[in-house]
């Protein structure tokens, strides 16, 4: 058996364990409850006898037993009623209630459902009745197994939290480190591209062609300098969001197909904004790419920056097969895609990126199916 399989069935027999536990405890408590009802029951009906004995005493009969029955009992409600529950007589009772009729008729009828009365007969044909409630302390028991089940939930919920939190943390670690080990992989074929551009450059090789090499190492560079700013604190310097912005979007028009159509709408002032350039340039890019792939490839492409009071808001709409209202929240959890090839990494990527590092907000602001979707990503302005 391998070690994942031991490890699932390990769970499975903890699961059933517990839930074995747990009804043995439940159990037990409904069988304490109804032995403490009967011991209770069988109180009243000593308690009935006491009643009988008094009210048939003699002159000469010794009432002290059913005297000491009937004070003893300082813990179980009762009401004593004639046969048509005329109420005659009451015990441990608050007397507020004693002097309210209405509130005195109205517990009565919660006695009758609560337990069957105990009949008394002092003479033949001739009966009282003797109503009771559960002690507090039966109450409080029938109440226990309903505090126990909500301990063991809130327990499971803790539990489920602490492993779930524990798991994200170990696949946080495990993302950081491919990041890393990506970055240092793609550091040494650059190094060799750098060198090769040198070559070129000596040999005088068309300019033109030397320039979109030298684009296309310097994004290279930004990707590798990406992925190694994963699982540590990027350092956020104040920078232009416009141009930042601007120039990643021009970056990315001029690789995509002209069947996109770009537009770009923005202040003509600079705002400055505490952000990390190359964590910035991959938000755009991200957001951009999901876009292009929602039109396949084809439609219209909006980014419009925003100056606000106290936040600088970033729009990029398409018109692309747009998201299902309920899906507006799942669309940034890691593993969620639409699409048939793809990890789901990249929109919950930019959450991370926007939120975490730049104590920003991102969200699906509008979108509607088959005609597409506007994303925002605001950013708090400096004081």
């Amino acid at each position: 058996m391998q070690f994942s399989e031991r490890r699932n069935f390990t769970r499975w027999i903890i699961i059933f364990a517990s839930f074995i536990i747990i009804s043995m405890i439940l159990w037990n408590t409904f069988t304490f409850f109804q032995l403490f009802k009967n011991e209770e029951r069988k109180k009243m009906e000593v308690l009935g006898e006491a009643q009988k004995a008094l009210f048939n005493a003699g002159d000469f009969t010794d009432l002290t037993l059913p005297g000491k029955i009937l004070e003893n009992n300082a813990t179980i409600p009762l009401l004593l009623t004639d046969s048509k529950n005329n109420i005659l007589s009451s015990r441990n009772i608050e007397e507020s209630i004693t002097k309210d009729s209405v509130q005195l008729n109205k517990l009565l009828r919660r006695f009758k459902n609560e337990n069957e009365p105990i009949q008394i007969e002092y003479v033949e044909g001739e009966f009282q009745y003797l109503y009771y409630s559960n002690s507090d302390l039966l109450n409080k028991l029938k109440y226990y197994p309903v505090a126990l089940l909500l301990i063991i939930v809130l327990f499971a919920a803790l539990v489920y939290n602490f492993y779930r939190s524990t798991k994200m943390a170990t696949q946080n670690k495990l993302w950081a480190g491919m990041a890393k080990e990506t970055a240092h992989q793609i550091g040494t074929p650059l190094s060799s591209l750098i060198g090769w551009l040198e070559i070129m450059k000596a040999d005088n090789v068309d300019a033109t062609t030397i320039s979109e090499i030298e684009k296309d190492i310097v994004r290279l560079q930004t990707i590798t300098d990406r992925f190694s700013k994963i699982g540590s604190e990027p350092i956020l310097e104040n920078l232009d969001i416009i141009a930042e912005t601007e120039q990643s979007f021009d970056y990315l028009k001029s690789r995509f197909s002209k069947q996109v159509i770009f537009t770009f709408a923005a202040p003509q002032y600079a705002i400055p904004i505490a952000i990390n350039q190359a964590l910035h340039s991959w938000t755009v890019e991200n957001l951009v790419k999901n876009a292009i792939d929602a039109m396949k490839g084809r439609g219209n492409l909006d980014i419009a920056i925003i100056d606000e009071d106290k936040f600088v808001k970033i729009y990029i709409s398409d018109t692309g097969k747009g998201i299902p209202k309920n899906q507006f929240k799942r669309v940034f959890e890691p593993g969620f895609t639409t699409k048939k090839r793809g990890w789901g990494l990249g929109l919950s990527l930019t959450k991370r990126i926007v939120e975490e590092y730049h104590k920003g907000k991102i969200k699906v602001t509008h979108s509607e199916v088959g005609k597409g979707t506007t994303m925002q990503v605001s950013f708090r302005k400096n004081d």
